[in-house]
């Protein structure tokens, strides 16, 4: 907490915190400017503040939240559930958006647990993964869970209800840093062309085999917090005179599926419930070479929603319900969600995953963090 944002702005800003009075999350400033007043979902409330987030409703008083960020409560907004309303829409910001005035405002959730619901993925036994900017894996549960010793479980876009989310910090980012580093081709190609870079990409995975020919990636290029730690720095084994770029940008993508499979490993063990199958959405599921991939990595069908803009779906959802065009979030997303199509796993390509993942990748960490220890002492990077 002593990165919260009040602290910098308590230490860097002193006039303008004495001149607080209101202090809400960018989802808070949006709602007051459509309704007026000072309320926001309790499942937009993710960050330092001084929240329960198992009660989901703001810590009571004594709790070291409030000295860890140091808020006034009379400064935090109300808050209600996802479906329940915030307001309606004033004169002003019917004017200023053209929509009518007095239209019903109502309660979603932050943007990764909105993507939850809207890939379908309403029960523990299902994984959502995100292949965004961060790529993470989520599951749905109806009982507070940490995810990660110290790290909360986030609230729900299902009122009542918990996602369990370990992240890839980097995820999906990497695709743009190997566009940058190694995709001059490819970003030429998609100029003359009129594409996309990113779309030329499967061509990569498509031309060298499942494994990399044993060039193995652990994606930490920017260390997590707790996983994998904050020393971590990202590496890549195996290299031989047979790898080229294909092979680089292969092992990028089965490197993020291990990493989202190891956390996925890890929420079941907390729950106690295997994962029976995985939802995909995001940029990176508009590839279908990657989301074949990391079925074949996870031993699991992958299904993507018929739209990769889940989080919109998923908010929709939440206003169904609040509108009383459903009776709950479970039957609006039966009626809502679409599976646009499945991936199996391929046998064969899941043994050989296998095996790299367990005898190779998970041991890769474990070998490797004395070493990031060593060059963060002696480089300084990445800074404590």
């Amino acid at each position: 907490m002593a990165d919260a944002e009040s602290n910098w702005l308590r230490a860097n800003e002193p006039k303008t915190w004495t001149a607080i009075r209101h202090y809400l999350f960018l989802s808070g400033f949006l709602t007051h400017r459509l309704t007026g007043r000072f309320v926001d979902s309790t499942a937009s409330q993710v960050g330092f503040i001084p929240f329960d987030y198992k009660r989901q409703a703001w810590a009571d008083d004594g709790d070291w939240k409030w000295s860890a960020a140091p808020l006034e409560r009379a400064w935090l907004p109300e808050l209600v559930a996802p479906t329940e309303r915030l307001g309606s829409l004033t004169v002003d910001a019917a004017e200023a958006t053209g929509l009518p005035v007095g239209l019903p405002i109502i309660a979603s959730a932050a943007d990764k647990a909105c993507e939850v619901l809207g890939s379908g993925a309403l029960t523990p036994d299902v994984a959502s993964l995100s292949y965004g900017t961060t790529a993470s894996i989520n599951t749905t549960t109806d009982r507070y869970i940490e995810p990660i010793r110290y790290v909360p479980a986030f609230p729900a876009a299902v009122p009542g209800s918990y996602t369990m989310e370990i992240q890839v910090y980097r995820g999906y980012w990497m695709v743009e840093w190997f566009k940058r580093e190694f995709g001059h081709v490819e970003v030429a190609r998609a100029a003359a062309e009129g594409g996309e870079p990113e779309a030329l990409f499967d061509d990569l995975i498509h031309a060298v085999p499942a494994g990399s020919m044993g060039l193995t990636l652990q994606p930490y290029w920017s260390p997590g917090v707790r996983i994998p730690g904050p020393e971590a720095k990202g590496a890549i084994i195996g290299f031989g005179d047979v790898h080229t770029r294909a092979h680089v940008y292969r092992a990028i993508i089965e490197g993020l599926a291990y990493a989202l499979r190891e956390g996925g490993e890890r929420t079941a063990k907390r729950t106690g419930v295997p994962l029976t199958s995985l939802r995909i959405a995001g940029g990176g599921s508009q590839s279908p070479a990657a989301v074949q991939l990391t079925a074949d990595v996870f031993g699991l069908p992958v299904g993507r929603p018929h739209t990769h803009e889940a989080s919109g779906l998923g908010a929709a959802i939440d206003a169904a319900v609040g509108l009383g065009l459903h009776r709950h979030v479970p039957a609006a997303a039966a009626e809502m969600v679409r599976v646009g199509e499945v991936r199996d796993p391929d046998p064969a390509t899941h043994a050989l995953y296998d095996e790299l993942y367990r005898s190779v990748y998970r041991r890769m960490y474990r070998q490797l963090q004395p070493l990031y220890r060593q060059i963060r002492r002696i480089t300084g990077y990445p800074p404590a």
